[in-house]
């Protein structure tokens, strides 16, 4: 008896760490970074940016400004190449041959249908500007190479699959650049830099290949569950750093520097990805770092010096990867480019093995089903159903723990100063009735690890993004939308701006709680009343909160997770009560 409550406690008192984590840990530190990003924006309009280093590793010089302007006025300032597949739409600036202009067609903001789509890249005279470059440079000050200045001729006017785009440039000593672009029907882009050597003597450069992000990502989710920042894979090792992890580097002058052969890097936001992919045969050096004076961050590798001989040549192929996260692309790529942990990109987290597999199940279901959030529901039947011998066994222990109830409360009252005797004495019934205490426990311990890798899913996986389900949820990785404040959704408007109320605002998260958190909690009451009453009292009031505390804890959560949750306390509750039927035991 003593371990059934000291389990059940723990999960209790595990579910309170969790909450009171949020409100006096993760909410101050979520305050702060906003504080922080809030700082970062007012820099950018009192002062001019700085221009990253051209040479792959180095902080900005002090001469070289941006000026900050909007993204369609950067648009008009130099000759581009269009880029049109199924997939994207954008240009690549010609001068500095940078892919710095990517809208992906396939997503938008909100789940309104006339919401603008997702701009992945924007020129480096943006605010937020997000951009991919490649070149080479040189030891030697004598070698002129390409640099962001450099202005490039193309040989078409539009990028497309099956249709590529080469451009052009002479430094005037001998040497001629050209860079091939080549773009699949989704979200890869080959890039074959060559270099022709007429100078009549042999020249030594290397190539680099960069990814730079101005300014902390507004809609960054700054949470511990899921990676945004830099991101890289070195000798086959996955490196993470996020945003805040790589300024604090930078503030103590430092970056994260790494040597392998071949790998990939780039910046990863929850959905997102923009990748660097040098040939896998290549030494390379490799810097994640944060320039607080230019405010910007930068992932880059350099390869080793290549020697490029008098009346020769020199050529290599790279990739570059810049969409959407989608697992069995990602997967796709990482066989076809031979890439070590591609698919790693989308976060899955440390239970990755268990993570992953139930996606890909979930994601075969919705194949066959065709919505998400029944996919859900199956899901949860397909768990039940592989759990059911253990959940059998369990529920029959609780329907006989009802049965000796009465027994129990007996045996307390006549040894209740005497805990010795009484668990001495408990345990002998137990014995006698071939009845575990702690049976009951187990369905919702297994339930934990199920419940944590579902919960991964609808966060990190955007095959969930903007996914719907039946009636007033559009978006089953988004809290349910109802609540008390506006009607369970017949008032149409937004009641978030309630929160900033200085004292009342606690109030108004309180009440913001929505229909699916109230069915869970509704399902989750219903099925501890087919569970025995524990004879202790205080044990009793706390298995009595227990609903409301997880529909609170619950609410904000991914509307497809509650759903989840709510439907598996049905199932449970079907179950328990059938077994209870069976053996004549009375709800």
């Amino acid at each position: 008896m003593e371990n059934s409550k000291n389990v059940l406690l723990a999960i209790v008192l595990s579910a309170a760490i969790i909450i009171l984590w949020t409100i006096f840990v993760q909410g101050p530190q979520m305050a702060k970074q906003q504080a922080q990003l809030e700082a970062q924006q007012a820099a950018r309009q009192a002062q001019q940016a700085q221009e990253p280093a051209q040479q792959p590793g180095q902080a900005a010089p002090q001469d070289a400004g941006r000026k900050v302007v909007s993204r369609e006025e950067a648009l008009k300032e130099g000759p581009r190449v269009a880029i049109d597949t199924p997939r994207l739409k954008g240009s690549i600036n010609l001068k500095g041959a940078r892919l710095d202009d990517l809208v992906l067609k396939d997503y938008r903001v909100t789940i309104a249908p006339t919401s603008p789509n997702i701009v992945l890249l924007s020129p480096r005279d943006t605010e937020f500007a997000y951009y991919a470059d490649f070149g080479w440079f040189s030891q030697s000050k004598d070698i002129v190479t390409p640099d962001k200045d450099t202005e490039w001729r193309a040989d078409g006017t539009a990028l497309a699959p099956g249709k590529p785009i080469t451009l052009t440039w002479d430094n005037g000593q001998g040497l001629t650049f050209t860079r091939k672009f080549e773009v699949d029907a989704d979200y890869m882009f080959t890039i074959t830099d060559a270099v022709t050597n007429a100078s009549g003597s042999p020249v030594e450069i290397a190539p680099y290949g960069r990814v730079v992000r101005y300014g902390t990502p507004q809609d960054a989710t700054q949470m511990w569950v899921v990676h945004e920042g830099p991101i890289g894979v070195f000798d086959e090792t996955l490196r993470e750093q996020s945003y805040g992890d790589t300024r604090d580097e930078a503030e103590d002058g430092g970056k994260f520097t790494y040597t392998s052969t071949g790998g990939w890097m780039g910046i990863s936001d929850k959905y997102w990805l923009v990748t660097q992919i040098p040939p896998q045969d290549e030494s390379l050096t490799s810097s994640l770092f944060y320039d607080p004076k230019g405010d910007f961050y930068q992932v880059d590798f350099a390869s080793a010096q290549q020697q490029v001989p008098a009346g020769g040549s020199a050529t290599r192929t790279q990739h570059l990867f810049a969409g959407a996260k989608l697992v069995n692309m990602l997967e796709a790529y990482g066989e076809q480019l031979n890439l070590t942990k591609f698919d790693f990109a989308v976060d899955f987290g440390y239970f990755w093995f268990l993570t992953k597999p139930l996606f890909l199940i979930l994601d075969r279901i919705f194949r066959f089903v065709g919505n998400f959030g029944l996919a859900i529901l199956c899901l949860t039947v397909l768990v039940k159903a592989a759990m059911y011998p253990l959940a059998n066994k369990s529920y029959r222990s609780m329907s006989k723990m009802k049965v000796l109830a009465p027994k129990m409360t007996e045996l307390r009252e006549k040894y209740g100063n005497d805990r010795t005797k009484l668990n001495q004495e408990m345990m002998e019934l137990y014995k006698r009735e071939k009845v575990n205490p702690a049976a009951g426990c187990l369905p919702i311990l297994v339930q934990i690890p199920v419940f944590y890798a579902l919960y991964k899913v609808l966060l990190v996986t955007i095959e969930m993004r903007h996914a719907p389900f039946f009636g007033w949820v559009k978006d089953l990785s988004a809290p349910d939308p109802t609540s008390i404040l506006n009607l369970f959704g017949l008032i149409p408007w937004d009641y978030h701006v309630l929160f900033a109320i200085p004292l009342v605002g606690a109030l108004f998260h309180i009440l913001s709680i929505g229909v699916w958190p109230l069915i869970m909690g509704f399902t989750m009451w219903l099925q501890m009343r087919l569970n025995p009453t524990p004879p202790d009292p205080v044990q009793a009031r706390i298995f009595g909160l227990m609903p409301i505390v997880f529909t609170f804890m619950l609410a904000p959560f991914a509307a497809g997770l509650v759903i989840y949750w709510a439907w598996n306390n049905t199932l449970s509750i079907a179950q328990q009560r059938l077994i209870m039927w069976r053996m004549g035991v009375k709800p």
